[in-house]
């Protein structure tokens, strides 16, 4: 780690510039990497700071996942070109360093009934919204904060009946997802693989369901940062996504200026 510093004007902490060949960099995406929307379908990564995650990515051989409650085939579309390691569904599929893909699944009549369900209880609920994402669901109610309290009620119906199924409250949304499956134990899978092992890890999230991130991050003695308000716990704490997006400005910068003194 150097001893320069990214200008974030947060009341934590400045966040550290890095040398990337150390670090492994783990991103949450919607309120981390992207702006959060009230549509999922209109969330979008800008090209600039695609591009940098590609010279981190490269600078870090390849240790730089993004850690998110999307399907993968999602985040894909999001960092297009880019393919990089992922864990979507909060680590219910996975596609590790070396690009295999890992996936949970639910048996056929447990995800029939339950979409079945879920599909009856938010049609009655004007403006909310069901995402489907094979083994897992997102209960969202950002346009319909007046039917949280049905939702939620649904949402533990579901659970209380399928034990396999666990609730993740996040921002406006409720998630039912395999039990076991949480960001932390995506990290800490990631960790044990080529080309994560041996670095210190980095976690950067906004929502609930980064918790269970820092805390395993925190655990290995990494670097954890908080988008947003909220109690964390969280190392720094920024602002905004775009206070996000000039912090990886920076390390890109360090890493390329780092290059082209090595060169020299």
């Amino acid at each position: 780690m150097t001893t320069e510093i990214q200008e974030n004007h947060t009341e934590t902490p400045l966040l550290p510039i890095l040398d990337s060949r150390q670090y492994a960099y783990f991103f949450d995406v919607d309120g981390t990497l992207a702006e959060i929307c009230d549509e999922p379908d209109a969330v979008t990564i800008p090209a600039d700071v695609r591009a940098h995650l590609q010279t981190l990515f490269a600078a870090s051989s390849g240790a730089l996942a993004l850690v998110s409650g999307r399907p993968v085939e999602q985040l894909d579309q999001l960092v297009s070109p880019l393919e990089l390691p992922a864990a979507g569904v909060h680590g219910a599929e996975m596609r590790d360093g070396s690009g295999r893909m890992h996936r949970v699944t639910l048996p056929r009549h447990v995800a029939e009934e339950v979409q079945q369900t879920l599909e009856a209880g938010m049609n009655a609920l004007p403006g909310t919204l069901l995402e489907i994402k094979g083994m897992a669901f997102a209960l969202h109610y950002r346009q319909a904060m007046l039917h949280q309290q049905q939702v939620l009620a649904l949402a533990e119906s579901v659970v209380a009946k399928f034990p396999e199924l666990v609730l993740q409250p996040g921002k406006c949304v409720l998630e039912i997802k395999p039990r076991g499956k949480d960001k932390g134990a995506a990290i800490y899978t990631f960790m044990q693989q080529t080309p994560f092992s041996g670095r210190i890890p980095v976690f950067v999230g906004d929502d609930l369901t980064d918790e269970k991130g820092f805390e395993v991050v925190n655990a290995m003695r990494g670097i954890t940062v908080k988008v947003g308000e909220g109690s964390s716990l969280a190392q720094y704490r920024v602002k905004t996504v775009h206070d996000v997006y000039r912090w990886i400005e920076a390390l890109q910068r360090h890493t390329l200026t780092f290059k082209k003194e090595f060169e020299l």
